[in-house]
């Protein structure tokens, strides 16, 4: 409570504090025109001025100001995909963000903060794992100003979620909504979008995302461009089916009138590997017809989900609860083993993409007996256990009573290298954004949520030059903001908001691996949010800077 006290504090007298201006820096606006040394100019929570070489004394007089000594000037990054919706509940700082210059998370893959009905919000509860928060709130506008009243350093904006949408009017079972519960569905997607949703965003491969067919898709969509929001998708396939996958968004982006962008654009499997060029063409045609399909990716070789997604559909229909019953049925234990092991099944198996138990590392338990297990592959706890991994990971759902928080090894190096360098792809972690103590130790967390922006930025364009910093910078900043519609931020531009990040080209890293994940990225020394400085010689002030940023169609959209 102290720390929120002296936050709100610091933000209610940014207004009184001098303006800053930072001198000696290498500008990288955002535009992705070429670096130059110059200044940048802060007064409130607004840039105020920007220029070459030396700023002159009519700019600093009166200022606090301070020599970067070469360091580069940029926009605050956007990750793309974050999952601090719970995280920022707990502990504001988003420090393994904030650290990397991340200024602005964008939520909602599938599932958002609302809406909420009393039964979502009974099961929220019961389902809460190592973070548990109370739900004081209700609709994803209410979730958004709660976290802006309790305080976080970056801003917040979100997706309203397909999967949220869908389990308020029908719930978690396989079945298809009625006309009229369709209805419902749109009236709280354009709910949502005139309190500040940026859009419809979905996540395909998961109960009960899963079951939606493409017409109800499109009718979402279409409520959401309506207002001027963008399709986003976790698509229903990144291995096997992807080329039909890529087929149903461009579909559903030409059908509802708006744009759309792939979620962590990947090709999974060593088969599929190949498809990169097909996947390429596909968008690229698109793009060329004047459809607008961009991809957001993390750069590494793993994602991270849970066991659900190695295990049948149809087993996991009316929910976690209703899944785990049917595992103690030997019967039905018996089919979802058979239909594990199948290398031809018709949803997505990423254990069988992984190629092996030994790629399935374990990452988060609910049930304390085990966690020691949190950190080894299922091949391992497999062994230990005398178990096959089909049954091992049907056995370790069961003992948790969760999804049970998995890594599963999946790309290839050079696909992700080839994607880093391409003009319409942005960065999303895919990962709340944590500190490296407390609750958040409890379990283990993909590199990538220490790590994204930094090693996008050190290992990929001053490593490997798969991009000029420039560009980079323009993907982690300006060209996400433009896609959203989100209006005044993204450049280094006077009357812009004052979102800026100071860092180092040449030492930027990230430091976060799969054995020992909670580690911070170095190479970012300051950064500011709205203006007021929420990182000072690369540590946290502790200032509740961050706001809640709104979409096009806020107060705009059609009941």
């Amino acid at each position: 409570m102290r720390l929120l006290a002296v936050a709100a504090v610091l933000l209610a007298s940014s207004a009184l504090a001098k303006p800053v201006v930072l001198t000696n820096g290498l500008i990288v606006d955002g535009s992705g025109d070429a670096p130059y040394s110059g200044w940048l100019a802060m007064d409130g929570d607004r840039i105020t001025g920007i220029g070459k070489g030396a700023a002159p004394a009519s700019v600093t007089g009166g200022a606090s100001v301070t020599d970067v000594k070469g360091q580069a000037i940029s926009p605050g990054f956007v990750n793309m995909l974050s999952w601090a919706t719970e995280s920022l509940l707990i502990d504001g700082r988003a420090q393994s963000d904030i650290r990397q210059g991340v200024t602005l998370e964008i939520m909602g893959e599938g599932n958002s903060m609302g809406p909420l009905n009393p039964e979502m919000k009974r099961l929220s509860a019961l389902r809460q794992d190592d973070i548990k928060y109370p739900i004081s709130w209700t609709t994803l506008g209410e979730y958004l100003a709660t976290l802006e009243k309790k305080g976080i350093a970056p801003n917040v904006a979100s997706f309203v979620g397909h999967t949220t949408v869908r389990v308020h009017e029908v719930g978690e079972s396989d079945v298809d909504p009625t006309p009229a519960q369709l209805a419902r569905m749109q009236a709280l997607v354009r709910a949502a979008m005139n309190e500040g949703a940026l859009g419809l965003g979905t996540s395909m491969i998961y109960a009960p995302a899963a079951y939606a067919e493409t017409p109800e898709l499109v009718a979402l969509a279409k409520a959401s461009a309506a207002c001027g929001g963008m399709y986003i998708s976790h698509m229903r396939s990144e291995g096997d089916r992807i080329e039909a996958a890529v087929d149903e968004l461009i579909t559903i982006a030409r059908e509802s009138g708006g744009p759309a962008e792939i979620w962590h654009m990947k090709m999974s499997g060593r088969k599929n590997w190949g498809k990169f060029d097909t996947i390429l063409g596909k968008i690229e045609a698109a793009r060329a017809s004047g459809i607008r399909i961009t991809a957001n990716m993390y750069n590494y070789t793993a994602g991270a989900t849970g066991l659900d997604a190695a295990m049948p559909l149809w087993v996991q229909s009316g929910g976690l609860e209703r899944w785990i019953e049917r595992l103690k049925d030997p019967a039905l234990r018996a089919r979802v083993k058979a239909e594990m092991m199948d290398e031809n099944a018709d949803w997505e198996n990423l254990a069988k993409r992984a190629g092996n138990p030994e790629n399935v590392l374990l990452l988060g338990f609910k049930n304390p007996a085990l966690k020691p297990l949190t950190g080894k592959t299922l091949g391992e706890v497999s062994r230990m256990r005398g178990t096959s991994p089909e049954d091992t990971a049907i056995d370790l759902v069961i003992e948790d009573g969760s999804r049970v928080g998995t890594a599963y090894f999946l790309m290839d190096e050079a696909n992700v290298k080839r994607q880093t360098a391409l003009p319409w792809m942005s960065f999303g972690s895919d990962a709340g954004a944590p500190s490296a103590e407390g609750v958040f130790l409890l379990s283990q967390d993909h590199p990538r949520a220490y790590g994204n922006v930094a090693r996008l930025l050190g290992k990929y364009v001053r490593e490997e030059k798969t991009a000029t910093l420039q560009d980079a910078v323009r993907r982690l900043s300006h060209l996400p903001v433009t896609n959203m519609g989100i209006k005044e931020r993204g450049l280094l531009k006077p009357g812009y908001f004052a979102d800026v990040v100071v860092f180092d080209p040449a030492t930027i890293t990230d430091h976060a691996t799969f054995a020992k994940p909670a580690q911070y990225a170095t190479g970012v020394s300051s950064v500011w949010v709205n203006g007021v400085q929420v990182l000072k010689g690369g540590e946290p002030t502790g200032a509740a800077a961050g706001r809640a940023l709104k979409g096009p169609g806020t107060g705009k959209c059609p009941a």
